[in-house]
C-alpha cells in the first residue's frame, strides 16, 4: 500500500470502515486540533467511519515574521485575495489528494470520502475537492476562503460538479472576515454548486451548533 504523503493521526468507530472524513487543520495547528469535534460525531447509522486528520509541514510563515510552523501554504500578507502563495497551495493540493487516492486503494470508494477543512484547512479542501477527478461525497469549509479563485471556473473537475457542499464561518470572525468566505460561496453559486451556507456568532472557532449542523450533512452525504 503506498506511503501515506503526510503524517497522519487517524481514528476508526469500527474495524472496517465504510467511509473516510479527512480533516485538514488551521494555520500553526495540528492534526490533533480536530481530534474532538470527531469524538464529538455521533454517526453510527452510516456504519464504521474512519477520520484521517493529516499534519501540514512546517514551514515560514511570512506573516509572522518567516517564523516556521505548520502550514498548508505561506501567508504573503493580509491581502489573501490578492498575494497567494500559489506554488505552497499546488504542493498542498497534490499531497491531500494523495491522502485521498489512499483511502481509495485502502477499500473506500471517492464517493464514500467527506473533505473537510479549518481556515487554511478550508482553502485546501475547496482547492483539493473541486478539481478531484472522482466524485466525492462531500466537501466541508469551516472559517475559510476559496483560494485562487480565479482559476476555479477554468480547473474545476465535472466530476464533482453536483457535490453536497457544506460552508459555515463566523460573524466576528478577525482572522478570516466573513466577507471573504462569503465571497467563496457567491463564487461557487456563480459557477453553478449549491453551497450549503451557515453563520454563527462567533469568532475564529468552532461552536456546538456548527458541530451538530455538519453531523447532519454528514449523516445525509454518507447515508
Amino acid at each position: 500500500m503506498t506511503k501515506p504523503p503526510l503524517d497522519c493521526i487517524e481514528l476508526q468507530t469500527q474495524a472496517t470502515p465504510r467511509a473516510s472524513l479527512i480533516v485538514l487543520h488551521g494555520l500553526g495547528a495540528d492534526g490533533r486540533d480536530f481530534v474532538p469535534v470527531c469524538q464529538a460525531l455521533d454517526l453510527q447509522a452510516i456504519g464504521g467511519l474512519r477520520c484521517v486528520l493529516p499534519n501540514a509541514p512546517q514551514i515560514p510563515v511570512t506573516i509572522n515574521g518567516g517564523y516556521r510552523m505548520p502550514a498548508w501554504y505561506d501567508i504573503l500578507g493580509t491581502q489573501l485575495e490578492r498575494r497567494e502563495d500559489e506554488t505552497g497551495l499546488r504542493a498542498s493540493q497534490a499531497a491531500i489528494a494523495a491522502l485521498i487516492d489512499r483511502e481509495r486503494e485502502r477499500g473506500i470508494a471517492a464517493e464514500r470520502i467527506v473533505l473537510m477543512g479549518f481556515s487554511q484547512g478550508c482553502a485546501m479542501a475547496l482547492l483539493t475537492g473541486l478539481r478531484y477527478p472522482q466524485r466525492l461525497a462531500g466537501i466541508v469549509g469551516l472559517s475559510g476562503y476559496l483560494p485562487l479563485l480565479d482559476s476555479t471556473a477554468a480547473e474545476r473537475h465535472a466530476a464533482n460538479a453536483a457535490t453536497p457542499i457544506l460552508l459555515a464561518h463566523g460573524r466576528q470572525d478577525p482572522v478570516v472576515a466573513m466577507a471573504r468566505g462569503a465571497a467563496g460561496r457567491d463564487e461557487l453559486l456563480r459557477l453553478g454548486y449549491a453551497p450549503e451556507w451557515h453563520d454563527y456568532p462567533m469568532q475564529h472557532e468552532v461552536c456546538n451548533e456548527e458541530i451538530e449542523e455538519l453531523n447532519r450533512f454528514l449523516l445525509r452525504v454518507l447515508r
